[in-house]
């Protein structure tokens, strides 16, 4: 049987590598634009076209990974592959090659019945917000011991709460922005002066303020060009963080100092075009002392591009989330809303802003850290790594699940 399979994948690679350098051969003629063979060369291109599409859907390259160093994964989207996360892995393997992953041997489908029985799948995937909003979607009755489940979401549980036990002892792996997840999907790296990756995570060791070395004078002469206090880019005006509500306070404790923040998008009264992006958050750089990260939710680990934004754009980062901020940021670079009263806070910003030496030491984090966004790098972008999971044996051996799935998914008392 074994044999059988051989020649069978040999006579398909060959067959195919003839197809593909006649068919290049015949594009080659056809570039020269020779008008006596032209009619003749395209119905020829168009012949090999046709066939190298059916010996491509015959699953040839996979009869012949089969065979290969890395034998091919499959994963089995069980949830819609037109939603978050699902619509950017690609089909087949295609999202892989295109993100020059440094595996590439994992296929994508949502056709359940594509390997004959699901139970065949190395990995069945959740998205997370679908099994939560629909809690009466079918889901697998059998599985077979070599399979992993998968939760998957970049979304907060704020919104997508588990408010039953239906889920426990049912995942295998978990795939969310939770610095505990075993496949991270998240917005940030941080990374080290010497480039390498050290969070976030749950236990961080930064360097302290006083350690780190002074801001330049040069970063000093770019942040004197700044003349207005905060800046907000929002489009979620009723977020069940309640975060709306304490920028009004917070803006009625500015007019004492004839500060404010200014609000941008759909709840505020100044806009900024999808076309005029780059130009709105250059302004920030410019502009503004500091910049508004407040979540629209409150969850452990929830940390979004708000904060990137700010970083970024150098605005010292006002937050406003039921993270541990430690995880993400050093002490002594950053204001947490959540901490101080809405008046305190405009104290403090005005205390800043009327001292630029004190405003200045918020940066002293850039001479030893950088903030990156996750598909910056093969190294961490989020579906790269989750082929690589399949490819580490142990990892794949290892019997894990999550007996507690709504307790490790869900805030406090959140059902």
């Amino acid at each position: 049987m074994r044999c059988n399979l051989t020649i069978k994948t040999f006579f398909y690679i060959s067959t195919l590598t003839m197809l593909i350098f006649l068919y290049l051969s015949l594009k080659e003629i056809k570039s020269t634009n020779l008008s006596l063979f032209n009619s003749k060369i395209q119905n020829e291109v168009d012949s090999v076209e046709k066939l190298v599409a059916k010996l491509e859907e015959s699953k040839v390259i996979e009869n012949f990974t089969e065979n290969d160093l890395h034998k091919m994964k499959y994963i089995l989207q069980w949830t819609s592959s037109h939603n978050v996360p699902f619509v950017y892995m690609g089909k087949g393997q295609q999202g892989f090659i295109d993100r020059n992953c440094s595996y590439i041997n994992c296929f994508v489908t949502s056709d359940r019945n594509y390997l004959g029985d699901y139970t065949k799948f190395d990995v069945i995937a959740f998205a997370g917000p679908e099994i939560v909003r629909a809690p009466k979607i079918t889901l697998p009755n059998k599985r077979s011991p070599h399979q992993k489940f998968a939760f998957a979401s970049i979304e907060s549980p704020d919104y997508y709460p588990v408010c039953s036990d239906n889920l426990n002892n049912f995942f295998n792996w978990t795939w969310t922005f939770k610095v505990n997840s075993d496949a991270r999907w998240g917005y940030m790296v941080i990374r080290d002066s010497n480039n390498t990756i050290i969070g976030p995570n749950a236990e961080m060791h930064w360097l302290r303020l006083e350690q780190m070395d002074p801001v330049s004078n040069e970063f000093k002469k770019k942040l004197k060009t700044k003349t207005k206090a905060a800046a907000w880019f929002v489009s979620n005006c009723y977020s069940r963080s309640g975060r709306e509500k304490y920028v009004r306070q917070l803006n009625e404790q500015l007019k004492k100092y004839k500060l404010n923040v200014d609000i941008y998008g759909r709840c505020g009264p100044l806009k900024c075009s999808t076309e005029k992006h780059d130009e709105c958050v250059k302004m920030i750089q410019t502009d503004y002392y500091f910049y508004l990260s407040f979540e629209n939710s409150l969850a452990e680990d929830y940390v979004t591009e708000k904060l990137l934004t700010s970083l970024e754009n150098d605005a010292v980062p006002i937050v406003f989330g039921a993270a541990n901020y430690t995880r993400f940021m050093p002490d002594g670079i950053y204001l947490n809303a959540r901490e101080l009263s809405a008046e305190k806070l405009a104290e403090k910003m005005n205390d800043l802003i009327l001292n630029p030496d004190l405003y200045v030491e918020y940066f002293r984090w850039k001479n030893h850290y950088s903030y990156h966004r996750r598909s910056e790098s093969i190294e961490t972008d989020d579906y790269c790594r989750f082929c690589s999971m399949l490819n580490e044996q142990d990892l794949v051996n290892k019997i894990t699940t999550y007996p507690n799935f709504r307790k490790w998914w869900d805030p406090p008392n959140r059902c």
